[in-house]
Order: structure tokens, then C-alpha cells, then sequence
């Protein structure tokens, strides 16, 4: 009986065969389609990629006599409604980018029931292919390449394109280099697909995925931004952060945990960081990694040249899945390899052997075929195969045929090798500098020159000068460069480009402005300071004004209370004084009024009237004796004012006080308000009478005499 670990060894083996018989008929089957002519003006020449869902090649435009590169997808899409709808509205959206990091895609269309995408062909290999050879990018090549394909992703994003998967396979280079982002809107094409995900299932490539592509949230532009910090991250350490043994465990890795960042990250540590959060609010977008990425690129060694992979047939390993793949889906195309198609990946599928023409450098590909014991070997005669010589009829046995033969015949002979000789030598050189030509390499090289600051006349002036061409990639916010002016470039200076090459540059659109920030009514002057100080504003002209309804020493207003200032500029802000004061009127005296009348003046200026009685022997009853505060002072608007009408003298009636005691008819008349003015007769008789005399009304507080027996 045999162990575990043979059983698993066997397992092992079998599945290795069992792809590389995949692998072969994959081959095969992409290769039967060389020669076939779609739309009937692109000439499939060549292969470049197989996988799961569709098959790339090398195509001629027999129209604009070039080539290009030609995705064709499964032909099962082409009857999926769903996907026919998006594919058609995603390829009108992706033809119309138009960026120096984007796959450039020309044309649409389909051929024989199989939807198919043109695009601009990249002869440089991907990143995937880079790291599957076993290379590394440094802190400084991987800041480069992260940047510009943030600035790629920026610039979908700000016209409301989400790529959705985001990874190495889908990094492109061309010769020279440059990056492009492949396969914008095809994800979400697939994602729409009846046949691509069972219900709930995640699109995009599960390394690579958000946290919030995950839950099955919406997707929003950051979820590229953290999917490409994923994908710099294993660039530089050949690490995938949360890769579990399982695509469910994967996949569930980041939903609670930050992403941690390796040693090998280096000085790019701080900002996957940031581009790496849970939380898509929290992360950045893909201008503020663009920027973050430019910036350490200032600080670092410039970068050198990458290590590129070229272009290939070849087949991706299963770490690199299909965003419309899960586990147990049977193939679209009748083997399929396990990946996705990339473009110009550098990795040859495993049952392909590959030849080199060292005198031109252009590789030849012979297909192996797979024998009945899982040996591989070429797909064409072997010696062993072919006819033996004695087959064939001997040139002595053919008298037409025969060579004269002695010295003369000899002569002839040599001579005729001589010539053939001279002939293969001509015709080899001749092919040679016809392959020069054609490849440019009999063209001139110069190192870029450094454009840094240049304005974009001065920078194409530079250019001319080397035979070389300027093309404006872009334009990005910069603090410290004049609008304008040369902020990025690539190649890098010093790289050697070839004459009529192309130098592509980002110019400065100067300082970001900020967004003058809301809400600055009713924060005090000192607190208004500081809000614009966090936007990078500061305050601006103070004018004073009355308010009703804002406190004194807050913001009433400001100007511009909207839209968006350079960092730096100023904001002008009213602040209040507090609520308006008024004077009060005269409204007694000479002018004396009624109530009512005191309330409608008192009205017209704003403040409101409150009645106060009072006896007076001086001012009629039912006119105004005075006001508090009194007339000519002044109050705050709207404040009352307390006015005094009179209600005329204060009569009391005299009380009858006879047959008391002086002492209690003292008190009774003191109590009612009058002044005991003395006794008339004995002090301590009976009171027989007053005067003036009982039932009187007599002022209030004047005097009463008493009167005794």
C-alpha cells in the first residue's frame, strides 16, 4: 500500500501531465486560427496569448497596413444579450480614451459569432510574465510603473470608468518600457454575462480584489487603487498579500485585516499603506497615489531600465484567475488554459519549445505535439521518419543527371559551389540589412534629455534637435511647477532612445485648487482662521456689519462662499456686530401721546412699547408721563421700552374718624394716605370732626387736620 505522500506525489504528477496536455491542445487549437481574416480587413498572423475566455493574436490591418493585436472572445458570448448590450457600450466607452498608459483599442466587431476587440500592439510583455522569469522591481522602477498607472486610472476615473481587475497580467509594456493598462470595461462586460458568475460571486481576480468587491458592495474607483497596491507590493517582494491556499480564503483574508507591508516595500511602504486601507473613504484615490508615487520617484536613484519579458504564447499559471472563472466551471474554449489572456506576456506554455535565430533575433516557434507517454516532441518528421536514401533513385542511375566527371568536371563543380556560396552570402546580407532597416536598429540613438521644467515649445525643441518626437501624456496638479511646464517624462533621462522615437511627458496644470470650505457662517473670526488654514486658504478682508440673527464677532458672510481657490488665496469675510440700535423718540411733554400712539412710534423705529399706570397731578389722564429708557437714549433693535401713562390725580375720600382718639384717627387717615397736619382743641378729647371734613376727596398725600371737643 502506498504512503500519503506518495499518493500525493502521483496526484501531483498527474495534474502537471494533465496541464501539460492542456497546455499542448491549447496551443494547437489558437494556432489552426493563424490566416483567418476578420471583418474582412485583419489578417490573424501569429498568436500571442490563450486563456479561459478568449484568444489574442497578432494581427495585419490590411486597410492601414499595420499591425495590431486582436482579442477574440469565446464565441458563446455572442448570444448572451447581457453581454452583448455591455461589450458594445464598453468598447464605444474604452475606444474613446485616449492616454499615453492606456491600451490604445481601435476597433470592434464580430466574426463568425465570437465578439473581437483591436487594440494597439505591445511587444514588451506584461508584468505578470516579468515576474513569473523570477524578476523583482526595485522601490524606484516600481514607484515609476505604479505611477503612471495610477495617472491611467485616474484618467478613466475621472470619466466614470472602473476597471474592475486590476493585475499584473493586465500591466503592459511596450519595447521602450512605457506601461499601459490593459482590458478597461471587458470585466464589467463579463460581469454581465449569464454565464460568467454564479449569483453573488465575486468579479475580478480574487488576489487582487478590494475588500469591498468582497462584500459585493458597489464598486467605486478606489477599489482599483487598492488592487493595484496589491499588485506593486508583490512586484517588489514576489509576495501577494492575503494569498491563502484557497480562493474563498483569500478572498476573506482582508476584510478585517490592513494590508502588511513586507520589509522588501521599502520606501513605498508608507504610501501602499494609505492605498491599501479597508476602508475605501479612507484610501486614497488614484491621483493622490499618482502624486505620492511621483514624489518618492524625486527622492529615489532614477530607476533603471525594467526587465522585460517580450511577447509570447503562452498560458498563465492558476494564481492568476479569470474574473469570470470559479471553481469547477468547465472551460469555454476546449482547452483553455487556466488563466486569462494577456498581451505579449513572455512565458511560453509548457508544451511549446521555442527557437532562436540569433542572426536577426526573432524568435521561431515550432508546436510540440505529446506522444502516448507524455513525451513531448516536434510536430514534424523526425530523420528516423523519413525515407531512407536507398528509397530514392541514385543520381547514377539517372545518365541526364550524371556530372562529367575528371579534372574539367571537378573544376565545374567548384565552381558551381562558388557561386552558390557567393550567392547565399549576398542573399544573407542583403537579408540582414533589410532586417536592420526594418528594425531600426541602423537608426541613430540618443539619450533622452532631462525636460524636467521645460515648457512644452522648449521641451519639443529639445526633442527636434535629437530627430526625436514629444507627445503630451497628460497633465497633472503640481504645488511647485508653473503651469504648463515638463513635471514627468518617459522614457527617464539618459535612456537611449532611437531617432523618430517618441518622449511622452505630463505637463503642470500648477497648484490643485482647494474647495473653499462650507460652513463658515457663524464661527467666530478665530475659528473661521482656522478652517481655511486647514484648506490652505487664510483670511482675507474684514468688514463689519449689523445682524439680526448672528451674534456679534461671528461670520456673517464670505466671499467666494463657493467653488474652488489656489492654495494660498484669500477669502474675505463679514463679521457681525451684533443686532442694530435705535433712539428712542420724545413721546411726553409738550408732545404728550396716548398709549397707542407712543406704541406706533415706538413700532416705526423698531421697538416695541410696554404699558406702566401712574397717578399724576400734572399730566392728564391717559397721556404719557415719560418712557424707560427715557427719550433720546439708545436700544438695541427690537428691545421694549416701558411707558408710563397717566391716570390723573390719586383722590382719596376723607375717612370719618369722629368719637376716636386722636392717636387712632391719626392712624386710620395715615394708613388711607394723608398727612395728620395737627389738633385742633384738647389733645387727648374725642375726635368730633377733620378737616377738610369726613366723605371729602382730598389729593392722596395731602394734609388733614383733626379736630377735638
Amino acid at each position: 500500500m502506498k504512503s500519503p505522500g506518495a499518493q500525493r506525489g502521483g496526484v501531483s504528477a498527474s495534474r502537471e501531465k494533465a496541464r501539460g496536455n492542456l497546455a499542448a491542445v491549447a496551443t494547437s487549437r489558437i494556432a489552426d486560427s493563424v490566416g483567418r481574416v476578420l471583418g474582412d480587413r485583419y489578417r490573424l498572423t501569429r498568436p500571442l496569448g490563450v486563456g479561459a475566455s478568449a484568444h489574442v493574436y497578432v494581427a495585419e490591418d490590411v486597410s492601414l497596413r499595420r499591425q495590431v493585436a486582436i482579442k477574440v472572445l469565446h464565441p458563446a458570448l455572442a448570444a448572451d444579450e447581457a453581454f452583448g448590450r455591455r461589450f458594445r457600450a464598453e468598447a464605444q466607452v474604452v475606444a474613446a480614451l485616449r492616454h499615453a498608459n492606456i491600451l490604445t483599442v481601435y476597433d470592434w466587431g464580430e466574426d463568425g459569432g465570437a465578439p473581437y476587440l483591436v487594440m494597439e500592439l505591445l511587444e514588451g510583455g506584461s508584468l505578470r510574465a516579468l515576474l513569473d522569469r523570477g524578476e523583482l522591481l526595485s522601490p524606484a522602477q516600481a514607484a515609476a510603473v505604479g505611477a503612471d498607472a495610477a495617472r491611467a486610472l485616474d484618467y478613466a476615473h475621472r470619466r466614470g470608468l472602473v476597471h474592475r481587475d486590476i493585475k499584473p497580467a493586465n500591466l503592459i509594456f511596450d519595447e521602450e518600457g512605457r506601461l499601459s493598462v490593459a482590458d478597461f470595461g471587458l470585466a464589467r462586460a463579463l460581469a454581465e454575462a449569464t454565464w460568467t458568475e454564479p449569483a453573488g460571486a465575486v468579479v475580478g481576480t480574487a488576489r487582487y480584489a478590494a475588500p469591498e468587491q468582497v462584500r459585493g458592495e458597489s464598486l467605486g474607483s478606489r477599489a482599483d487603487v487598492y488592487s493595484l497596491a496589491l499588485v506593486l507590493i508583490e512586484a517588489t517582494t514576489g509576495i501577494v498579500p492575503f494569498a491563502a491556499d484557497t480562493t474563498l480564503a483569500t478572498l476573506m483574508a482582508r476584510l478585517e485585516r490592513p494590508v502588511q507591508m513586507p520589509v522588501d516595500v521599502g520606501p513605498l511602504g508608507t504610501i501602499l499603506e494609505a492605498a491599501g486601507t479597508i476602508d475605501p473613504a479612507a484610501r486614497l484615490d488614484a491621483l493622490g497615489l499618482a502624486h505620492a508615487l511621483d514624489g518618492l520617484s524625486a527622492s529615489l536613484p532614477p530607476p533603471g531600465p525594467l526587465p522585460l519579458a517580450g511577447s509570447a504564447v503562452r498560458g498563465e499559471t492558476e494564481h492568476d484567475s479569470s474574473p469570470t472563472d470559479y471553481p469547477g466551471r468547465p472551460r469555454l474554449f476546449d482547452g483553455a488554459l487556466d488563466d486569462e489572456v494577456g498581451f505579449g506576456l513572455g512565458r511560453p506554455a509548457e508544451a511549446r519549445s521555442t527557437r532562436t535565430n540569433p542572426g536577426i533575433g526573432v524568435e521561431s516557434r515550432t508546436p510540440e505535439v505529446l506522444d502516448d507517454r507524455g513525451t513531448s516532441r516536434p510536430d514534424r518528421p523526425d530523420r528516423a521518419d523519413r525515407p531512407e536514401r536507398a528509397d530514392r533513385p541514385e543520381r547514377a542511375d539517372r545518365p541526364d543527371q550524371e556530372l562529367p566527371a575528371g579534372p574539367s568536371g571537378r573544376r565545374r563543380r567548384r565552381w558551381r559551389w562558388v557561386v552558390l556560396v557567393a550567392a547565399a552570402v549576398i542573399l544573407i546580407g542583403a537579408g540582414t540589412a533589410v532586417a536592420l532597416v526594418a528594425t531600426g536598429s541602423l537608426q541613430k540613438s540618443h539619450p533622452v534629455p532631462s525636460l524636467t521644467g521645460e515648457t512644452q515649445a522648449a521641451a519639443a525643441g529639445a526633442l527636434q534637435s535629437l530627430h526625436l518626437h514629444l507627445a503630451v501624456s497628460g497633465r497633472s496638479y503640481d504645488p511647485l511647477a508653473k503651469v504648463g511646464t515638463v513635471i514627468g517624462q518617459r522614457p527617464q533621462p539618459g535612456v537611449k532612445l532611437k531617432e523618430g522615437g517618441l518622449v511622452a511627458v505630463t505637463l503642470s496644470l500648477g497648484p490643485q485648487p482647494v474647495h473653499v470650505p462650507t460652513g463658515l457662517r457663524g464661527l467666530s473670526q478665530s475659528a473661521a482662521t482656522s478652517v481655511l488654514a486647514n484648506f490652505e486658504l487664510k483670511l482675507g478682508a474684514i468688514t463689519h456689519a449689523t445682524s439680526l440673527t448672528v451674534p456679534s464677532g461671528d461670520v456673517i458672510s464670505y466671499t467666494p462662499a463657493a467653488g474652488t481657490l489656489l492654495p494660498g488665496q484669500a477669502v474675505a469675510v463679514v463679521i457681525s456686530t451684533g443686532k442694530p440700535t435705535e433712539t428712542i423718540p420724545t413721546l411726553s411733554g409738550a408732545t404728550a401721546m396716548s398709549f397707542t400712539a407712543a406704541q406706533s412710534a415706538l413700532a416705526a423705529v423698531h421697538l416695541a412699547a410696554v404699558e406702566s399706570d401712574q397717578y399724576s397731578f400734572t399730566v392728564p389722564k391717559g397721556q404719557v408721563i415719560s418712557t424707560s429708557p427715557v427719550a433720546g437714549q439708545t436700544t438695541i433693535f427690537g428691545s421694549k421700552v416701558t411707558v408710563t401713562i397717566s391716570k390723573g390725580p390719586h383722590l382719596v375720600a376723607v375717612a370719618n374718624v369722629a368719637g376716636d382718639s386722636v392717636g387712632a384717627a391719626s392712624q386710620a387717615l395715615t394708613n388711607d394716605g394723608f398727612q395728620v397736619s395737627g389738633v385742633t382743641g384738647n389733645p387727648i378729647a374725642t375726635v368730633t370732626a377733620t378737616s377738610p371734613r369726613a366723605g371729602t376727596r382730598a389729593a392722596y398725600g395731602s394734609a388733614v387736620q383733626i379736630i377735638t371737643s
